[in-house]
């Protein structure tokens, strides 16, 4: 695999997902718009006779809003050691499609792809085109469980004044 596109495609392409826009066609649970983290990112080179590279080390979470905005911060390990990826921005849905726009160190940068959501499992897949044509990476993510409310101890009644 070619190092450049693995660099290219973790600081371009490993966005957020989606997010409810005007363009949004599928209706989504609100399920859809949570907190995720990556458990798999798997590069797809068409300049390469080799297989498609899982990328080792991932990790790191994607928060996704219901007014469009995300956050991301990732973490993977290349070359043998490891590199970091923070971006916040905007999302749009239309049908399966997602488009992400962010500004970074480099200015401002859009980035196009599909995905898919399986509401019983909690299970996003994001899948973001790369360049040369063809070229793509795959990220896998899970929801994160809802934090489970803390229980609110019971109040002490109030004591009555003694009466004298």
């Amino acid at each position: 695999m070619h190092t450049a596109f693995l660099r290219y495609s973790c600081f371009a392409l490993i966005t957020g997902l989606p997010i409810a826009s005007r363009a949004q066609t599928t209706p989504l649970l609100p399920t859809f718009y949570t907190a995720y983290h990556y458990t798999a990112y798997t590069v797809f080179d068409t300049t390469s006779p080799d297989a498609p590279t899982t990328v080792p080390g991932v990790g790191g979470t994607l928060l996704l809003r219901p007014d469009g905005t995300y956050e991301k911060h990732l973490s993977i390990i290349a070359n043998g050691a490891p590199h970091y990826f923070n971006q916040t921005g905007r999302f749009t849905l239309a049908g399966d499609s997602i488009r992400f726009a962010f500004t970074d160190l480099k200015g401002s940068d859009i980035q196009r792809g599909t995905f898919r959501f399986d509401p019983a499992t909690r299970h996003l897949t994001l899948t973001i085109l790369g360049y040369p044509t063809g070229n793509k990476g795959v990220y896998e993510l899970m929801a994160q469980p809802e934090p489970v409310p803390a229980p609110t101890p019971p109040r002490p009644k109030p004591r009555k004044a003694r009466r004298r």
